[in-house]
């Protein structure tokens, strides 16, 4: 459903933004229309909103790349709900200077740092891969995480945009005008470098969020002999950057450079195209260029003297104006040490989108304002998350959730062109990942044991709680160590039973003796936390005090060891149903 219009007090960070975004779009479209340099764009209202990201395949895209596309894509989907033409731009920084070997990517090593400077699509791909070079191997897994995300935008190649000429007149311009973007930079190169913010990255995957794709710290386009050109290069020998521009002539565009390989050459700049703007002059012509109204930044690129906050004065020079533009925080992982065991380097999202839903991973992203950190779960915590999701799920369906968290369902569960695909029957994460666990993965067990949860409502195939069932089974499979994995004792503790005491033996009867009757997963709950209470002498739906919150654990614990060998273990309701009623009876002693 359309998320309708709301009160300041109420709206999410999306429709605030979105109200700027519009009014601006606005104000820009009257701003042309009053001095006829352009016609109304197309539209049912005449206005197209522009909203950007910038992706450089310079590796693995990770999770806190994703925040700089899933914020515009919010803010873009709530335009379109709007009834506004949207363009979600993605920049494919493929034409950046391939920086360093990154770590973690399989079959990479040290020799492909001859690489260096040179194209990302110029640069091979990884061993076995299917794709032509490295950036579109890199682009590939991130193609295919939007789509299954649901993000609609329009993808540019830089590569493309730079070797075929489409830049041409705005470099030219630059060239042109070199010595007043020479002086912008100027404000900021003597500058001392501001102190560290308060926020600070506290795991590998945010350190490596927090440097982004290094193109903010890349040079701007000074010489050591005291030139200013903001333009580089690629060597046509070598086709690496590491050329030095000597001259420039703005009558005939003669450009000649040096490069460290002992190359040397005179192009015409009117027609060489194997070469692009430095960064902080390439990304406000961009802005210009496009017209865009919203991109957000990551902190490498907002602070001050940074490549936003410059970027802001440059792009005049190319008659375009600073789009709005949030600074965007850490995105940070939770159990990232075995992330990282599992399969090296920091997670992506297909690899987030392995063990969680398109909806629970978009809804992390809108239910967070852009410069408030956040983590995303990899371990034990992404039950919880589950459980909050599911919570969420049924105040909304209920209609008692408040205002901005039923925003950020709507926003999650669908974008303006419908609702993404679900789960039929999305039982709780936990149960399924408990179940998985026990069964080893086997349908035949798992659909048993799913089919008992609710006798009144059984579950007929396995499909009725898929992708969540496959995506539980992944989180088990790779992110559980085997160590806690559960294994159901093939026979009875025969020691452990001759040794129990008579209070122990009693519990054990009071629960043999009611599995009959509650061979649900809520009876054996109800079960299951009522026989510490009837041993007490209270009834079974007793409100728990201290000292029988105790006994229950004594009693959990028992049963755990009984069953696993081990004090602790899934939910013991699912446990009961996995290892069967007879298998139970037998391994307690019946």
């Amino acid at each position: 459903m359309p998320i309708v219009a709301q009160s300041t007090e109420t709206a999410d960070w999306v429709s605030r933004y979105a109200d700027e975004v519009i009014a601006e779009a606005e104000r820009r479209a009257g701003a042309k229309k009053a001095d006829g340099t352009a016609d109304e764009a197309p539209g049912t209202d005449g206005l197209t909103v522009v909203v950007a990201s910038g992706l450089s395949p310079s590796g693995p895209i990770h999770l806190g790349n994703l925040r700089e596309v899933m914020t515009p894509h919010l803010v873009a989907d709530e335009v379109r709900r709007r009834g506004h033409t949207v363009r979600h731009l993605i920049s494919w920084d493929d034409y950046d200077r391939y920086r360093k070997v990154p770590a973690g990517v399989a079959g990479i090593d040290e020799s492909w740092a001859e690489h260096i400077g040179k194209p990302l699509t110029a640069v091979p791909a990884p061993a076995g891969s299917a794709y032509p070079n490295w950036a579109e191997h890199f682009k590939a897994a991130m193609t295919e995480a939007l789509a299954a995300l649901g993000v609609e935008y329009d993808g540019i190649s830089q590569t493309t945009q730079y070797t075929s000429g489409a830049y041409r007149e705005q470099i030219l311009h630059a060239m042109r005008h070199r010595g007043d973007i020479d002086a912008i930079l100027a404000q900021y190169r003597t500058k001392k470098a501001p102190g560290k913010k308060s926020q600070k990255p506290v795991d590998e995957a945010e350190l490596e969020a927090a440097e982004g794709s290094g193109a903010a710290a890349e040079d701007d386009g000074t010489t050591a002999g005291g030139g200013y050109y903001p333009y580089k290069p690629y060597c046509t020998v070598c086709n690496k950057d590491l050329t030095t521009v000597t001259s420039y002539d703005d009558e005939t565009t003669e450009l000649a450079y040096t490069c460290a390989c002992g190359h040397g050459e005179t192009v015409k700049l009117s027609t060489f195209d194997h070469g692009k703007l430095v960064w902080k002059v390439d990304w406000p012509m961009r802005w210009a260029y496009e017209g865009v109204i919203f991109e957000p930044s990551g902190v490498d690129h907002s602070s001050p003297g940074s490549s936003f906050q410059v970027g802001g004065q440059i792009v005049e020079i190319f008659d375009g104006v600073q789009p709005i533009g949030p600074m965007y925080a850490f995105v940070g992982i939770s159990g990232m040490a075995k992330m990282s065991s599992s399969k090296g380097g920091v997670p992506t999202p297909s690899d987030a989108l392995k063990i969680m839903e398109p909806q629970l991973l978009r809804w992390l992203y809108a239910r967070r304002r852009p410069n408030q950190s956040f983590k995303i779960a990899f371990d034990q915590e992404i039950q919880r998350l589950y459980d909050e999701w599911d919570k969420l799920e049924a105040k909304v369906a209920e209609g008692t959730a408040l205002p901005a968290d039923a925003a950020a369902h709507s926003r999650a569960a669908a974008t303006a062109a419908g609702e993404l695909p679900r789960t039929p029957r999305p039982l709780p994460y936990r149960t399924l990942a408990s179940v998985a666990d026990i069964t080893a993965g086997a349908e035949d067990q798992t659909l048993r044991i799913l089919s008992e949860l609710d006798p009144t409502r059984p579950i007929t195939g396995l499909d009725e709680v898929r992708p969540r069932l496959d995506r539980a089974e992944a989180w088990i499979n790779t992110y559980v160590d085997a160590e806690a994995r559960t294994v159901v004792r093939a026979e009875p503790d025969t020691e452990a039973l001759a040794g129990l005491g008579d209070e122990a033996r009693e519990s054990l009867r009071l629960l043999l003796d009611g599995l009959d009757s509650h061979w649900s997963l809520d009876g054996l709950t109800t079960l299951v936390y009522g026989v510490p209470k009837i041993q007490a002498g209270f009834p079974a739906d007793a409100k728990p005090t201290p000292e029988l919150k105790a006994a229950q654990r004594g009693f959990f614990a028992l049963l755990y060891q009984l069953l696993v060998g081990r004090d602790t273990g899934p939910r013991l309701p699912t446990l009961l149903l996995a290892v069967g009623e007879d298998r139970v009876r037998r391994l307690l002693g019946a």
